[in-house]
């Protein structure tokens, strides 16, 4: 398709990397053309290697791609990652040296000073680290590294931005109740599931104690900045298929009324509304007023998946507010944080032209 920039995607055959596929079908600006996996699939057409999880037929335009080792060359444009932390710095570096635009939903990278934490509406201005990155690693020809934050760091990053913004935050508690796709597939064993609440995800809480302050942390020259106020995470596996919650309190560093709140979280919006890209909702934040909202069956698909839905906002005894936030962690938390996150590299030109000599 000509135009199109082409899309390869790491870890293919895995749950995150199934949601990549089925949102970049029909996507205006990208196509599929390399799917990449563990040796298990290797050589295999993506039909005959992939047992095809989310709802409704694998698309017909990837069934006969042929599946093939996470190493460069691949025949695209930009990479997008899924694949487990344990192998994931070295092949997403590996790529980003050979001059491919990395987009990363794993956790390796996160971290590093140098790779920008994005969240398009809270921290586009992170960006800027790739001059860093490029110049200490010597990544040529365009390569780079991105990441999305933890499903759960999302969610919580992008409900408490605007408060952080408008009022500050001088302390904030979240306790998650997180679905089982955030476990990928298999996942959690059905009788550890059935009946059940897991109050233990390995180390969750420590990834969105440290992302959520790096997300809403200030540039400062070429280093980010963290954000410093305490941040305490207790995290639950729940017998839900798709959707992560959060019950979050926080502290205001100055005065404000609940209408206040409210109309902060409301009227949020930012850069990738503006440039109105093509997987940014027009609403980020979605408050609702009734009693018993949100709820994962009934919100996790707004904003087509990209809304991150509040509810049960109101003064706290202990702390100063407390609310309800709701997202779909393989959309908002996972594929379709990256996408967005390629949509506005593309916008503000860190990814170009089609790559020449691609194999």
């Amino acid at each position: 398709m000509p135009g199109k920039l082409r899309v390869g995607i790491l870890g293919a055959t895995g749950t995150v990397g199934q949601r990549f596929i089925q949102l970049l079908e029909r996507h205006p600006q990208f196509e599929i053309s390399a799917l990449a996996a563990s040796e298990r699939s290797e050589s295999k057409s993506f039909v005959g290697a992939c047992s095809w999880r989310l709802p409704g037929e694998m698309p017909e335009s990837v069934k006969r791609l042929r599946v093939q080792a996470p190493q460069p060359p691949l025949d695209c444009d930009l990479i997008f990652s899924s694949l487990p932390s344990g192998m994931a710095q070295s092949v997403e570096e590996g790529f980003a040296s050979a001059g491919y635009p990395v987009i990363s939903n794993s956790a390796a990278c996160r971290m590093q000073k140098d790779v920008p934490l994005l969240i398009p509406e809270v921290n586009h201005a992170h960006l800027r680290l790739l001059d860093a990155q490029r110049a200490s690693r010597g990544f040529e020809n365009g390569g780079f590294i991105v990441t999305n934050p933890n499903c759960s760091t999302v969610m919580i990053a992008l409900a408490l931005a605007p408060l952080h913004a408008r009022f500050g935050i001088t302390a904030a508690l979240v306790t998650t109740m997180q679905a089982l796709s955030g476990a990928g597939y298999p996942g959690v064993a059905s009788l550890d599931a059935t009946d059940n609440v897991l109050p233990f995800i390995e180390n969750e809480e420590e990834k969105i104690e440290s992302e959520t302050l790096k997300v809403l942390g200030r540039m400062n020259g070429t280093q980010v900045e963290a954000a410093s106020f305490p941040l305490s995470a207790q995290c639950h596996r729940v017998n839900v298929s798709d959707g992560h919650m959060g019950a979050i309190r926080v502290k205001l560093e100055r005065h404000a009324s609940l209408q206040e709140v409210r109309g902060a979280l409301v009227s949020f919006t930012s850069l990738p509304q503006e440039l109105r890209l093509h997987t940014a909702p027009e609403h980020p934040l979605i408050v609702r007023d009734e009693p018993d909202r949100p709820q994962p069956r009934l919100d996790r698909c707004a904003g087509a998946g990209m809304s991150v839905t509040i509810g049960r906002l109101m003064p706290d005894r202990v702390l100063d507010f407390r609310f309800v936030a709701l997202s779909h962690n393989t959309i908002r938390g996972a594929a379709g944080a990256a996408i967005l996150n390629a949509e506005l590299l593309v916008a503000q030109g860190y990814v170009g032209s089609p790559r020449s000599g691609a194999a």
